[in-house]
């Protein structure tokens, strides 16, 4: 039986165990999968002994994708890239590591909003998800351009990056924007709102949000209510899974309105 997990910390407020048991039960997969909590100084000697006992892989979210980077023996063009590291794969007793978050997050955005093709897209944030993020625009071909609540961050990114335009936070002015994404913490669950004003936004523009809780965050609201399309950040999640089932259990799962009703029930 294979086994597979996520690592974070904390991570009891994963859904990716609800979302990848309900890929191996429907497609009758003999593997399991579980949350694991790592805290950052156990990162190096846990995710080796998970590899040494005979793991297929792990997803990780916050705070390891960029620290589990030094603790690869193969790295993936997407993570050369980005810094960024959301998925392990454990073969022949080498760590390799992809980032999936990218492009999870523009499959999901082509769903939600088929209308959408590229342009001027505005992303608020710089941590760890923008990085998968901005890489993923800039390859569909849009200009990005990016504001964060600490300058210097956005700076280090655009840097890293490359062709990435920087504005102020607060500095509301979306006349121009095909896209809006708001990739910060902000309007989360149990943190801070984003005060943010879509005055100036196209209504013919694209709003999403990487938090999915709550599903319907306040942002979305906004967006909806002046007659935006607006994109939830749970598809994020179910697409960016794909890749990471397919490649431990060897099965290319699907992402429908069966998945969404179990990973949120």
């Amino acid at each position: 039986m294979k086994r597979a997990g996520v690592i974070g910390w904390p991570i009891a407020q994963s859904r990716s165990p609800r979302l990848h048991g309900h890929w191996l039960q429907r497609y009758g997969v003999a593997g399991s999968y579980e949350a694991i909590a790592i805290p950052p100084d156990r990162l190096q000697d846990d995710v080796r002994r998970l590899a040494s006992e005979g793991w297929a892989g792990l997803n990780v979210t916050i705070p390891h994708k960029e620290r589990v980077v030094s603790l690869l023996d193969e790295v993936h063009p997407s993570v050369a890239r980005t810094g960024s590291c959301n998925l392990l794969v454990f073969r022949d007793g080498k760590i390799e590591g992809r980032s999936t978050d990218g492009d999870g997050f523009v499959a999901n955005l082509r769903a939600g909003a088929p209308a959408w093709n590229g342009g001027v897209a505005t992303v608020l944030g710089a941590g760890g998800a923008s990085l998968s993020v901005i890489d993923a625009l800039q390859r569909a071909g849009a200009r990005v351009r990016v504001a964060n609540r600490t300058a210097a961050r956005a700076e280090a990114l655009a840097e890293k990056l490359g062709n990435v335009d920087l504005f102020h936070w607060g500095d509301w002015d979306f006349s121009d924007s095909a896209l809006l994404v708001n990739a910060t913490s902000l309007g989360m669950t149990g943190h801070d709102p984003l005060d943010v004003s879509l005055d100036s936004l196209p209504r013919d523009a694209v709003v999403t949000d990487l938090v999915y809780a709550p599903l319907e965050t306040p942002l979305l609201a906004a967006a909806r209510a002046r007659g935006n399309v607006a994109v939830d950040g749970l598809g994020m999640l179910l697409h960016q899974a794909v890749p990471a089932f397919e490649t431990w259990f060897g099965v290319r799962p699907v992402v429908d309105d069966a998945l969404r009703r179990a990973v949120l029930d």
